[in-house]
This record gives structure tokens, sequence and C-alpha cells, in this order.
């Protein structure tokens, strides 16, 4: 029964996300992967949230709760909190400098705005390397999702249907089937979380639940974990909107209103982790002995729910990891037959990333079968990466005489600092080795900056104005 239930839901998404391209001419690129900028604040705030709240959330959390205990999940929820309030002021100027620079990814602000071929290979190469984590965290838990169902295939067959499935979405519709699929996928991982929450409440009550969990796992921070979350919250809220997939789901907005509107409703959804970490209690108390502590949530719901609910939750994980991976799948396309093959006509570019789409979803199924990881490492380790955009974004946004070499330089030192201090296992007594990075860069653009001789200062975002047509737009 489960798998039916889930098979139906799947099905149904793929219909809905081939009836997206009804009425539009997906075979414009601009429509493809943005959907031509008129989505307004319902769909715009689906699609983001569909974004945010994915699989890593599901069961992601659950699994660091479970292996970690309480105080490691502090930071998840705090960067998150705090990364709003920065998208509600930021997010609308990002719009704003991809109006004017007719950008359709990441790479492309930093190109029209500093006129730099150099700074935007740089972006665009930093960006599908820490972009390859993200891949696998959404295989990860999908993988995890379908062997609740019971679906013990291979790994490798298991990614596999995940790919084609996230290929499929985006193959016809381009950013309009992610945004559509979104809403089922949130009224089910809405239904899921509190399904299962409630149930493992009612279970053996929230008190009990509580208790058993707590011989388990320390619930108070000692100095060195205190460091930790404080530095994670502040460096992974600064990068929260950067995600090379995250900024054309921004472009895709009618104007910078419409963000606005859709910043305010987002915070709603943190309602949503009380159940959740019920749910991982759940999982501790009754000693289940997991594979995985990526298995935690999906433990709960097996062990609570009917088989009809257990499906639907299962799709609704699934969902989750799918909408995901095909926002990446299609950022991560563009980056590369836009951006690093610059040479493309426009015209060929579609079929370019589509290609390119192919190759980073093998890539992330091998790096997910052959260094399989927590999930919530592989949100720390992409941070790494997409948070050193934060000071050029900045430049973009509100600075003037920023060299576009010393942006170049600060993300290419961090990037290797990153990389090496994790090769190396090096301990920064609980600090977030990003956050260390990221004051490196911002030193490097700024020392930069100030010794290189006077630069062209292109007009920061906030003080341009866009043209009427460009404002309704």
């Amino acid at each position: 029964m489960a798998s039916f239930v889930f098979i139906a839901i799947i099905l149904f998404s793929l219909v809905v996300a081939f009836s997206a391209m009804r009425g539009h001419n997906t075979s414009d690129l601009k429509e493809y992967l943005v959907a031509s900028r008129q989505f307004g604040g319902p769909l715009l705030f689906f699609l983001a949230v569909g974004e945010i709240y994915s699989i890593g959330t599901m069961i992601g959390f659950p699994g660091g709760i479970y292996a970690k205990g309480p105080t490691y999940g502090i930071w998840f929820l705090g960067y998150i909190l705090l990364g709003y309030p920065l998208g509600y002021f930021l997010n609308p100027l990002i719009w704003r400098a991809g109006q004017l620079y007719n950008a359709l990814t990441l790479p492309d602000l930093f190109k029209g705005h500093f006129n730099s071929r150099a700074l935007e290979l740089t972006v665009t190469i930093t960006a599908i390397i820490f972009m390859i984590p993200w891949g696998q965290l959404q295989f990860t838990g999908l993988i995890v999702a379908l062997h609740g169902l019971g679906w013990n295939l291979n790994p490798l067959a298991l990614s596999l249907i995940a790919a084609v499935l996230a290929f499929a979405y985006i193959a016809a519709s381009g950013i309009r089937a992610p945004a559509m699929v979104s809403i089922i996928k949130d009224i089910l991982l809405v239904l899921a979380l509190v399904a299962t929450g409630v149930a493992a409440a009612s279970a053996g009550g929230l008190s009990h639940i509580f208790q058993a969990a707590s011989q388990h796992v320390h619930s108070q921070m000692n100095p060195t974990e205190e460091r930790f979350s404080m530095s994670t919250i502040f460096f992974q809220s600064l990068g929260f909107y950067l995600f090379p997939f995250a900024i054309p789901n921004l472009f895709t907005a009618r104007s910078e209103q419409t963000i606005r509107k859709a910043q305010i409703f987002m915070p709603l959804y943190m309602l949503m982790y009380p159940f959740l970490v019920v749910a991982a209690y759940f999982s501790l108390g009754q000693n289940l002995h997991l594979a995985s502590p990526n298995q935690a949530f999906m433990a709960a719901a097996v062990a609570l729910l009917p088989h009809w609910l257990l499906g639907m939750v299962a799709a609704g994980a699934a969902l989750s990891g799918l909408v995901v991976l095909a926002g990446i799948s299609l950022a991560m396309g563009p980056l590369i037959s836009r951006n690093l093959l610059g040479h493309l006509p426009e015209t060929r570019q579609r079929s370019g990333a589509q290609i390119a789409i192919v190759i980073y979803l093998a890539l992330s199924i091998f790096f997910t079968l052959v260094t399989p990881s927590l999930m919530l490492t592989l949100v720390n380790t992409a941070y790494f990466g997409i948070t050193q955009f934060f000071p050029g974004v900045i430049a973009i946004l509100f600075l003037r005489r920023i060299n576009p070499y010393a942006i170049i330089a600060g993300i290419l030192v961090a990037d290797v600092m990153a990389i090496a201090m994790v090769v190396g296992k090096v301990n920064l007594d609980g600090w977030n080795i990003g956050f260390v990075c990221l004051i490196v860069n911002i030193v490097i653009v700024a020392v930069g900056s100030l010794i290189s001789r006077r630069v062209e200062s292109p007009v920061p975002v906030i003080y341009a104005r866009l043209s009427g047509a460009l404002q309704k737009g």
C-alpha cells in the first residue's frame, strides 16, 4: 500500500511538471531558466521555500539531532532565522542587479557589474565545485526515503531513478516545473512532519520521549560547541541566498516588492521543526540501532504510521529532494553552457545546459556512493565555498572602487584554505572553518582594493534606478 501511494503521488507530480509548459515558449532561454521574470508572490514563495526546506530538513536535521544531540541542531535553526531578515533587505537588490545586467545566473551578475571574464570564471568554477555536496545531500536523502518504503534496491539503482525523475521535471518545462511541483511538495512535507511528530508524541508522551532520549545525548553546550554554533549561524546566514540555484529563483520575480512580500511569510515554515525534534528523539529513545543517523526520521515514520500514510511521508521526502535536485540541475546547466563555455550562442545554451545537467547528476551520484556522509556535514561543506561570494555580492550592491582581481584573490585563497583544512582535519577550537576563511577573504578584498591602482567604479546597484519597463518587467 505504501509503495502504491508513493508511486501515485510521484506520477501526479510528473503530470503537473509537464503541464507547466502549457502556454509558454520554453525554447526561449529566459523563459526556460527564469520564467521570463513573471512569477507573482505565491509562486515565488513556493519556489523559494521549496529550495530552502528540502530533504536536508526532513531527513538531515533529525539525523544530526540523532547523531550529535540537540546542541548540533541549534545552528541549523539559527542560520535560517538570521538568513530571512538578511534576505528581506538584500534579495530585492539582487533582483534589481539581475534586471540591470540581464542576468540569468550568479556569475552573470559579477560579469555584468565588473566586466571581468576572469571573475566570471572564478565564480562559475567555485559554484560548480561546491554544488556537488548539495547534490550529494539530495541523493543521500532520497536513498534513505526509498529504503524507508522497503525498496532495498542497490543505492546506484535508487540514485539513477532519482536522477531520471529530476531531469524529467525540468527537461520540458524549465523552472516552471519545480515551482509547480513545490506546491505539492510543501503540502506533503508539512503533513508528513506533523503526522510523524504527533504520532511519536502520542506513542509515549512527550515527557517520556525526552527523558528516554536524554540518556543518549547531552543537552548543554561546552565552549567549543558554542563557538561552532555561533560562528556557523553567522557564516551560513550570509550565504543562505547565494547558492547558484537560489539566485535564479529571485530572478523569476516580477518586481522587488514581490520578493519582499514572499520573504515576510517564509519564517512560518519554522513551525515544523518541533515535530522533527520529537521524531528524532523518539528514534533515540527507542534505541533503534540505525545503520545511519540519516535514517532517524524515516525509522520513526516506519515504526509509527499506517502503510498508506507512510507512502505519503516517503513521497513528501522524495519530492523535497527531487524539487531541489531539479533546481540545482537547472542552475548547473547554464553555469557550464553559458558561463564556463562563454562562446556558445544563446540558441545552443539550452541543449548545452541539458548535457551539463546529465554530467552533474552523474558526478553527484558518484560522490554519494563513494563518500557517504552525515547530511548536515554536506550542508556545512557546501557553505564553505558558496558563502565566499558574499564580499563580491556586497560590492555589487553597495560599494565603489572594489578591484575585481581582489575579489578573485579573496575567493580563491578562501576556497583553498577551506579545502586544505577539511582534508587536513584542522581543528580551529570550534570555529567554523568557512567563517575563518571568510574573514581572510574580506581582508584580501579590502586591502587589495585599497593598494591597487584606481579602478573604474561601476555604480553600486543600490544607487541604480530601473526604467519603468524594467521595473514592471
